[in-house]
């Protein structure tokens, strides 16, 4: 019989970092004290509502697929027998319930009722959020067994994160906000494409054709190179253009351990070995927001 200890582990607490450093960025960009309003707060309980729903969706998904058979990593729930599929799907069902109604005082605290445009877009989102969450690997099109999930992290994590959490607390877009979304939707494209280098082999006999399976190992490592690099960049330029100065660069302290995690892919002959790395890029990409919201 399921737990509470086995919730919490399907609930996947590690990657809420990752979950939540897209909404701490696009808020720091927007309001200097954004910390100390419940907007804020609200965003947070929201993301990490869509986080915990799409990893129930996800333990789910690969758990009655059989992906997870010979998993190397973190345990899953379903694939252990330690939580039904069927509670498994309960679970989904109830935080994607949660998460609604989190975004949905969300919506309205930050629109209310003169910015009804916004508040559209926003509720569309919402479902689309909550669709990509589940959809990414339950159902017999699951896009992540397709290749787009990276993709889907790109634009849920990165741009839609950033640059929503800023139109949340602005109800205004700036353009320049779209670099430094680009840098956290890279990097948590590296988390994912780090955890599809790692499960390669046990991707490719699930039928799995994620980037990695299609590439191969050896592209699959440039790739990820590529994505660190071209973050590190564009939050570069992006403090460039508003002419940062002083403590403003202080975010450049996060490429120090992602220069050093780069060096230890390369070198890297054992995949499953990277299974350490994932919290390393993980905890770094939440670092990068915390180091921009305090320098501003």
């Amino acid at each position: 019989m399921a737990t509470i200890k086995h919730w919490f582990k399907a609930a996947r607490l590690r990657t809420l970092p990752l979950s939540v450093s897209g909404v701490l960025l696009g808020a720091s960009l927007a309001e200097p004290v954004f910390y100390d309003t419940l907007l804020f707060w609200l965003a947070i309980a929201t993301t990490i509502g869509f986080q915990i729903v799409s990893n129930f969706a996800n333990d789910y998904g690969d758990g009655i697929r059989g992906t997870d058979a010979e998993r190397v990593g973190e345990a899953r729930m379903v694939a252990m027998g330690l939580i039904s599929a069927k509670a498994m799907k309960y679970g989904m069902i109830v935080a994607s319930i949660l998460s609604f109604f989190t975004a949905t005082m969300l919506i309205f605290m930050a629109f209310g009722m003169h910015h009804f445009l916004w508040a559209f877009v926003f509720f569309n989102l919402t479902f689309l959020a909550l669709w990509a969450a589940i959809k990414y690997t339950v159902g017999k099109k699951a896009y992540g067994y397709s290749g787009f999930g990276d993709l889907f992290v790109f634009l849920f994590f990165g741009l839609i994160s950033v640059v929503g959490t800023f139109i949340l607390f602005r109800q205004s877009v700036d353009i320049l906000v779209l670099l430094p979304a680009y840098t956290i939707g890279v990097f948590s494209m590296a988390v994912l494409n780090l955890n599809n280098l790692r499960d390669a082999a046990q991707d490719l006999h699930a039928g799995k054709k994620t980037l990695v399976v299609q590439w191969g190992v050896s592209k699959g490592k440039k790739y990820h190179y590529f994505l660190l690099l071209s973050g590190m960049l564009a939050s570069v330029i992006y403090a460039v253009g508003i002419e940062a100065q002083g403590v403003q660069w202080l975010f450049a302290l996060a490429f120090v351990p992602l220069l050093w995690h780069i060096k230890t892919v390369m070198a890297n002959q054992e995949l499953s070995a990277l299974d350490s790395e994932l919290k390393k890029v993980a905890l770094t990409t939440f670092l990068f927001s915390l180091l921009v919201a305090v320098a501003l």
